[in-house]
C-alpha cells in the first residue's frame, strides 16, 4: 500500500488492543457512520469477558507519514468448526461495523486489501451490518468471494420530543398513548440521570431488577452472567465518560424502581437494556411508553440523528409506527476460502427458511402472542 501513503498491521496483542483506546476514539469522532458498538470501552471490555487468547486480530490501517490510524476492524479468530474471523462484540452487539475516517478517501480500500489477506486462511462473517454502514463500503473494492445476507430487523424511529411521536399515531392509538404518559405522572415517576461515578452502583441495581422483572419467564440467560455483569459495567463506565452511555433511575419516593441503559452515538441512540420492579406492572404502568419518552429526551438532548429500538420485531414497537431497517450479514473469502463462504450461506439460508416457515404456522402466531 506504498503508492496510497497507507500501511497496514493486524494487532494481536490484548495489551496493544488496550493501548489503543485514545487513538481510537480520535478516529472514531472522525467515522460518520458508527454506533456505540463501535467504542473501544464496549470493545475492548466485551474481549475481557469473552475473548480468547491468541485469537484477537484487529486489523489497524495508518497514515505512513504521521502514523494516524485512518481504519480499523475489530475482529477475532472464532472457535467455529470452520476457519472465521468475525467481529467482536458478538451476539451482544445489535450493530457491527468497521471504522474508517472520512476525511481520508483511501481507507476503506486500504481496509478492504488489509482484509483480503487474512481471508487467504478465514471467511470474514460481519454480523449486524446496519444499512449504510461502512463495512457496505468494503464490497466495492473486494475482488474475491462475497455475498449478502439478510441478518436481524431492527425498528427505528426519528429523533424528536414523545409528543411529536404520538402525534404521528392514529387518533384512538395516539390517545391511548397520552393517556399511559399521564399515567405515568399520576404516579409521580420521576427521571434521574446516574453520574458517571454512580454507573457502576446503578448497573447492579438495573441486572437484579431486571432479573426479577422476567423471573419465571424467557429471560435472556446470557444477562444473569457474570461475565455480562463484568462487560457492562467496565463498558458501560468508561462510555458514561465520553457521553457514549446514559443510566437513567426511575424513581418513586428516594426508591429506583426502574434502571435503563441508552447507548448513544451522533448516528444514533438506543435502549440497550433496562430492569423494572414488578411492582410497576401492578400500578398499570406501561414501561414501553416510559422508556420511549426517556429515550426520545436523550436522543434529543445528544443531537442524535435516529431514535434506534434496535434488534427485535416485537408487537409494541410497532405501536409507534417505527420505519423497518435490515442489517446485513457479509461473507468475504478469497478463492482458497471459497468453500467456507457457500458452506456458511448455504447453512444460514436453510435456517432462515425454516425460521421463516416456521413463523407462518397457525400455532407459532398464537405463541408470539401469548394465546393458547
Amino acid at each position: 500500500m506504498g503508492s496510497t501513503g497507507l500501511t497496514a498491521t493486524v494487532c494481536r496483542d490484548e495489551r496493544s488492543f488496550a493501548g489503543l483506546a485514545a487513538e481510537w476514539a480520535d478516529m472514531y469522532g472522525r467515522c460518520s457512520t458508527v454506533t456505540p458498538f463501535q467504542t473501544h470501552a464496549w470493545l475492548h471490555s466485551w474481549w475481557l469477558s469473552y475473548g480468547s487468547p491468541g485469537r484477537l486480530r484487529v486489523v489497524l490501517v495508518r497514515r505512513s507519514d504521521d502514523g494516524r490510524l485512518v481504519a480499523a476492524a475489530p475482529l477475532w479468530r472464532t472457535h467455529a468448526r470452520v476457519p472465521t474471523l468475525e467481529l467482536l462484540g458478538g451476539a451482544l452487539t445489535d450493530y457491527g461495523d468497521v471504522l474508517a475516517d472520512d476525511g481520508c478517501p483511501e481507507a476503506v480500500p486500504a481496509l478492504a486489501d488489509a482484509l483480503a489477506r487474512l481471508a487467504r486462511g478465514a471467511v470474514l462473517d460481519l454480523r449486524e451490518v446496519r444499512p449504510g454502514a461502512a463495512a457496505e463500503r468494503l464490497l466495492a473494492f473486494w475482488t474475491g468471494p462475497r455475498t449478502r445476507l439478510p441478518d436481524s430487523l431492527c425498528l427505528e424511529l426519528p429523533s424528536v420530543p414523545v409528543e411529536e411521536l404520538v402525534r404521528r399515531l392514529p387518533s384512538a392509538r395516539a390517545q391511548r398513548a397520552r393517556a399511559k404518559l399521564r399515567r405515568i405522572e399520576r404516579e409521580g415517576i420521576g427521571a434521574r440521570q446516574v453520574p458517571a461515578e454512580e454507573v457502576p452502583r446503578a448497573l447492579r441495581r438495573l441486572l437484579e431488577l431486571h432479573r426479577r422483572q422476567w423471573a419465571g419467564r424467557g429471560v435472556t440467560a446470557e444477562h444473569l452472567t457474570e461475565r455480562f455483569t463484568e462487560h457492562l459495567g467496565r463498558a458501560v463506565r468508561a462510555m458514561a465518560d465520553s457521553g457514549h452511555a446514559r443510566v437513567t433511575e426511575f424513581l418513586i419516593g428516594d426508591e429506583a424502581v426502574a434502571v435503563d441503559l441508552t447507548l448513544l452515538s451522533p448516528r444514533l441512540s438506543g435502549g440497550y437494556l433496562y430492569g423494572a420492579d414488578p411492582l410497576l406492572r401492578s400500578l398499570k404502568v406501561d414501561m414501553a411508553a416510559l422508556l420511549l419518552r426517556n429515550g426520545a429526551r436523550l436522543a434529543e438532548e445528544a443531537g442524535c440523528g435516529t431514535l434506534s429500538l434496535l434488534r427485535g420485531d416485537e408487537p409494541y414497537k410497532h405501536h409507534w409506527r417505527p420505519h423497518v431497517a435490515r442489517n446485513q450479514r457479509l461473507l468475504l473469502a478469497s478463492r482458497r476460502t471459497a468453500p467456507v463462504l457457500w458452506l456458511l450461506a448455504a447453512y444460514a439460508g436453510g435456517r432462515r427458511w425454516a425460521a421463516d416457515r416456521l413463523r407462518d404456522r397457525p400455532w407459532a402466531r398464537r405463541l408470539r402472542r401469548g394465546t393458547p
